[in-house]
């Protein structure tokens, strides 16, 4: 059921039905992958994940904290290095069994259509309200924190849509390093074709986009304890103000986009004027259905491919079925 009257300018709203959750993900048909198996031509695999306790600290994204590990209980007992004496004297063996609290977009990870809305009048009544991708209107469609316990949550949109579509297709690497190196550039329009071009690289619909910036290569080098003003002065970003690059994210047809820089694109955005924080979150995650992945380790993968002359790879990356959840850890493998 169709719940907008009026669709952004340049959204895909609807084109892959009105109850669609999984925006540009359906184009990653059975030929897509297959064409991403084709691309296995040495069975190397390379874990594109950064240990999921980096960056370390808050220094990043403050409103993030890293993963607290802690035991489970059992009998009273902390269950770990637990002796299942505690159950009977004639049990020999030990067992653990651990818990963890973490932020689902503190280290690699992928955002789900939920991570952001605009306010926006989609019911045509003069009024914006806030609302996601394909119309889905916060509180009544989309999940809030308040009614994660309620008796009959909503769900839609959440990162468990993703999970199930399994996230395995071709991926195309952009090694923006080899241009920019680790000094800060903004990336717009002009700047990825000269870098497609030169380096002979053909994106096509259903592809997923991988940019290297070497950001994660120097977040691991800062051992846990980053420096944010570091940090946030170095590698290339995507230029979200730049139009010419939104309107080539719109017509390449492209399934997701993962970079392995904080955000994907600058933030906060530049400009005069009410706008969006995030102009390419929007573009993308609001407009058109495409998720985006972050933080992801790119580098070794990046230089066996460049060292091999190519670069498309098989690209394997489901987040957790986590019903409700707006992002998840993700642990993406590329084959090559």
């Amino acid at each position: 059921m169709r719940r907008w009257i009026k669709r952004p300018p340049g959204s895909n709203w609807g084109d892959f039905g009105d109850d669609d959750q999984l925006g540009r993900l359906n184009l990653i048909t059975a030929e897509k992958v297959r064409q991403g198996v084709a691309e296995v031509k040495e069975g190397r695999s390379f874990c594109l994940s950064l240990p999921l306790d980096y960056p370390g600290g808050r220094a990043l994204a403050p409103h993030r904290f890293p993963p607290e590990l802690r035991p489970t209980e059992r009998n009273g007992r902390p269950f770990f290095n637990y002796s299942f004496m505690h159950e009977g004297a004639c049990y020999c063996d030990v067992g653990s069994d651990d818990a963890v609290l973490l932020c689902t977009q503190y280290s690699t990870q992928w955002d789900s259509l939920a991570h952001i809305g605009q306010l926006f009048d989609a019911d045509g009544d003069g009024e914006p309200e806030l609302v996601y991708y394909n119309g889905f209107r916060a509180g009544a469609d989309v999940i809030e924190p308040s009614a994660r316990n309620a008796a009959r949550p909503a769900t839609a949109l959440g990162i468990e849509n993703m999970a199930a579509a399994c996230v395995q297709g071709r991926g195309v690497m952009v090694d923006l390093f080899r241009s920019f190196g680790r000094d800060r550039h903004l990336v717009g329009y002009d700047d990825l074709m000269q870098i497609l071009d030169v380096d002979h690289v053909t994106v096509e619909s259903g592809d997923i986009l991988c940019l290297h910036t070497g950001f994660a290569d120097l977040v691991l080098e800062m051992g846990r304890n980053p420096d944010a003003a570091t940090l946030h002065r170095s590698c290339a970003a995507l230029d979200g103000t730049d139009e010419r690059l939104l309107r080539w994210i719109s017509d390449s047809d492209i399934a997701a986009i993962a970079a392995d820089n904080y955000a994907v694109e600058a933030l906060p955005s530049r400009g005069d004027g009410k706008r969006p924080f995030a102009p390419l979150h929007a573009h993308c995650l609001f407009k058109l259905g495409i998720h985006l992945g972050e933080l992801w380790h790119l580098g070794p993968l990046n230089t066996w491919l460049r060292d091999h002359g190519r670069n498309r790879f098989l690209l394997t990356a489901p987040p957790l079925r986590l019903p409700g959840a707006v992002g998840s850890p993700v642990t993406p493998i590329g084959t090559a």
